[in-house]
């Protein structure tokens, strides 16, 4: 009953085209999740860490603080962002569960 969005859309190519389309936008939403996460991670927590330590936030340096827990609200906020965005794509892609 429930088929792939390939198995959907390989009958017809402006189908396949749709196809394509969508797994490009995912692609670059991932892209984009994934850049953030970088950046957050590792140039916050490491690479930035020592300008950030000038900063404090609740009394601790800014730079620890990332590297501690900035690193990982970021990736629970991009997972609900992921979830969001990803079921605007299905909705203006049609996709059903």
């Amino acid at each position: 009953m429930n088929q792939s969005v390939e198995q959907q859309h390989d009958e017809n190519p402006v189908e396949t085209l749709t196809s394509e389309q969508y797994w490009r936008e995912n692609l670059k939403l991932i892209a984009i999740c994934l850049a953030i996460w970088f950046f957050v991670s590792f140039g916050c927590g490491i690479l930035l860490v020592e300008p950030l330590n000038e900063i404090r936030l609740g009394g601790y340096k800014l730079g620890f603080w990332f590297a501690q827990q900035g690193s990982i609200y970021t990736f629970v906020i991009l997972i609900f962002y992921y979830t969001r965005q990803m079921n605007k794509l299905d909705k203006k892609f049609g996709i059903k569960d």
